[in-house]
């Protein structure tokens, strides 16, 4: 191993090493940055700073503390009627054209009756216009929760003993249990009163977070995994639709593998499948996929999109109603809409325990979505946008309508960028929607009795298009990041075959253990010098850079702590050739052999010491096992750039490999320390223990090159002058 490790180097000094300057260096001078004195930081003084803050009463406090939780009673004084109206009126119409058919679908979806959507996106509108600090993003139901909160739903339906049958129908038997609610009360009932308490523990959940100033939560939600999530959700939800699409009646499966019995019954029953449903199904896929299409092929060209989901609705509704397609082929139709509205009801408590857990992935997602949106079209407008204000507002979305019939919401993706694209100016246009939506909760919503359950579920699949595109990026991912596209793989592929919650939950574990390998086995790479220049860049991936004769230069890609601290030793050796603790090894087992034959000399030949100290003089080269091994190095540089921390763990390994280094008569220079690392290594003791004259670290790569040459330049000196001296004592021994 030690003689491929001096071949290589005995190569990279012939080939790549520059010839040592004849003229000696310039004496070094080293560049010293006086800091400023660290500020006292004391946590009895922040809390009581903060205390005063929250604590202090005054005219002045009370208006700016309601301005940032209701951001409405600063931006509507300022609000400018000519240029923002029309603008605000036509895309708030649009949206609540669009929301119609949308709020009906998914509240199928959510497995709720179509009135409740309806409430949801028309209760949401209005407080958000309230709370909000985005001006674009529309909220109401978004198909991934409505996915999460239909599967909670069936399964609390099960537990209470709720056949699968459509709504309306009774229990299972004929007596309810008083202690989960269920006392006179039917399946639509029972479900509406988890999915409102349901939403009212996701609202709790999301208010905590603002309240408590726990925006970041949502950076570990990075882009590839909620683009996996997304896209095996939308897999989710278009298999719960078929049966819809088929007019088939299959038992709706929950938990892991849900997706795959969904399908195994498909085929099972299929020959079960209500042909006047399938017609209608694509008919209407055929009709809305090549308009929506159309709509988004020209988009900057058009004033608005033609509202295709509406009118097929509506068409169908019309049809279905005239040819009596509910008794004359058995079509599943929505049947009664009521109009109004109803008297507000609180949470069942009772049920608080059992949604707790569930309620929590309806939170992040919910609140991720919503603040992910609002600062994508802050940046894209120029606005400022408060992510925990922002998660204050979609708690309260779901925490207040909760009492008035309500499912969790949050900002949706189609509608926010409709929204944007119409030329919203601020949230009034989402007053406007409320006001199309509530023409419908009064006087429309019981015009849509006929309209098949099958035309939902193609207004539902339709809007998952977006989703399903993301399988065409995986390509490109992949190009740019590799781990990244197992992210989004991984994420998908366990939202889809397992269930949608452990999917997220495996989704975060899995980016966040890549965000491990990668600091734990980061890129370590040897460096060489730019030409004429100061620069010192990666000798593997550019060419035409040259060596440093008898230097090496390493750079680690990452902070060292205690997780990669064996893989940075295990990188540098392998770099650099050399092999401290194997050479040092060496250097003792030829010393000591080496004693050993000069004991063995001193016993039989002392009589002969001096003719033996003169032969010395004028031998040949030693035979090659009993010379030390040799290094062609006398500096190695540390490139710490890349480090943003050390820990404890990472100071040793320094210090270690300092000394290891030291006992083969190589010294361990650092280059390109941030300030902080500069004082954990000067806390840590580095800079006293160092020999580089009470060095501490190099500012830059260029400036510890030119020390190690200035003090090779000087040691070499210092070793002439004492070969001289002990030359001269052993020629005034011999004569004597």
């Amino acid at each position: 191993m030690e003689d491929m490790s001096r071949q290589k180097s005995e190569q990279s000094k012939d080939v790549l090493c520059s010839p040592m300057p004849e003229e000696p260096p310039a004496n070094f001078i080293h560049v010293r940055l006086e800091e400023y004195e660290p500020a006292g930081f004391s946590t009895k003084e922040l809390i009581l700073k903060k205390a005063r803050e929250v604590c202090t009463c005054s005219h002045q406090t009370i208006i700016t503390f309601f301005c940032r939780l209701f951001p409405v009673l600063d931006w509507l004084p300022r609000y400018n009627i000519k240029t923002q109206l029309l603008g605000d009126v036509i895309s708030g119409l649009l949206v609540g054209i669009v929301a119609i058919p949308q709020s009906i679908s998914y509240s199928l979806l959510a497995n709720q009756d179509p009135i409740y959507g309806i409430y949801t996106n028309f209760f949401c509108n209005i407080i958000y216009v309230v709370m909000a600090t985005s001006r674009h993003n529309s909220v109401g139901s978004f198909g991934v929760l409505c996915l999460m909160i239909g599967q909670s739903v069936s399964r609390h339906l099960q537990l209470a003993g709720y056949s699968d049958d459509s709504a309306g129908s009774s229990l299972v038997g004929n007596s309810t249990s008083s202690s989960n609610g269920t006392s006179g009360c039917d399946r639509s009932c029972y479900a509406i009163t988890v999915a409102l308490s349901l939403s009212f523990l996701v609202g709790l959940y999301q208010i905590l977070l603002g309240v408590l100033q726990l925006g970041f939560v949502a950076v570990y939600l990075s882009e590839p995994l909620l683009s996996g999530f997304v896209t095996g959700s939308s897999l989710t939800i278009i298999t719960s639709q078929m049966k819809y699409l088929l007019g088939l009646k299959i038992p709706r499966h929950e938990g892991v593998g849900s997706f795959i019995l969904t399908w195994v019954d498909l085929f099972r029953y299929i020959q079960n499948t209500n042909i006047c449903d399938l017609v209608t199904s694509l008919v209407a896929l055929a009709i809305i996929v090549p308009v929506k299409e159309i709509n988004d092929r020209y988009k900057e060209k058009m004033k608005a999109p033609f509202p295709i989901e509406l009118l097929v609705v509506i068409v169908a509704t019309v049809i279905s109603y005239y040819f009596n397609f509910e008794e004359r082929y058995k079509s599943d139709v929505c049947g009664d809409i009521p109009t109004g509205f109803r008297k507000p009801t609180l949470p069942d408590i009772n049920l608080f325990s059992s949604l707790a857990v569930d309620a929590v992935p309806i939170a992040v997602i919910g609140f991720a979505m919503t603040v992910s949106l609002a600062e994508i079209f802050g940046k894209k407008h120029g606005y400022a946008v408060r992510a925990n204000q922002e998660m204050i507002a979609i708690g309260m979305c779901n925490l207040i309508p909760s009492f008035f019939y309500c499912f969790a919401s949050s900002a949706a993706l189609t509608k926010t960028l409709l929204k944007e694209s119409t030329g919203t100016q601020t949230q009034v246009s989402g007053l406007v929607t409320s006001v199309v939506l509530l023409l419908v909760l009064l006087w429309i919503a019981p015009l849509f009795y006929s309209l098949q359950t099958s035309i939902l579920g193609v207004v539902t699949i339709v809007n998952l298009r977006g989703g399903l595109r993301k399988f065409s990026d995986t390509p490109r991912m992949w190009q740019l990041s590799k781990l990244d596209t197992v992210v989004w793989w991984t994420t998908m592929l366990c939202s889809t075959l397992i269930t949608t919650e452990i999917g997220l939950l495996v989704g975060v574990c899995f980016a966040l253990l890549c965000v491990i390998f990668r600091t734990q086995r980061p890129r370590a790479t040897l460096l060489g010098k730019v030409s004429s220049t100061e620069i010192y860049e990666d000798q593997s991936t550019y060419r035409q850079l040259s060596s440093i004769a008898n230097i090496k230069i390493f750079r680690f890609e990452s902070s060292l702590y205690y997780a990669n601290k064996d893989y940075f030793k295990t990188v540098l050796y392998q770099k650099t050739g050399v092999n401290p603790v194997l050479l040092a090894a060496k250097h003792q087992k030829v010393e000591a052999q080496a004693n050993a034959d000069t004991g063995n000399r001193k016993s039989f030949f002392s009589t002969r010491f001096v003719c033996l100290k003169q032969a010395k003089k004028r031998s040949v080269k030693p035979p090659e096992d009993a010379c030390p091994p040799s290094v062609d190095t006398h500096t190695l540089i540390l490139d710490c750039g890349a480090m943003q921390f050390i820990d404890t763990v990472g100071l040793s390994v320094l210090k270690e490999t300092r000394h290891d280094y030291k006992e083969i008569g190589v010294q361990v220079l650092l280059a390109n320390c941030n300030p902080s690392l500069r004082h954990r290594l000067r806390e840590g003791g580095w800079a006293g223990e160092a020999d580089s004259g009470g060095q501490l670290a190099f500012h830059s790569i260029h400036d510890a090159v030119r020390f190690a040459e200035w003090w090779y330049h000087v040691h070499q000196e210092e070793s002439k002058d004492k070969d001289a001296l002990q030359d001269a004592e052993d020629l005034n021994g011999s004569s004597l």
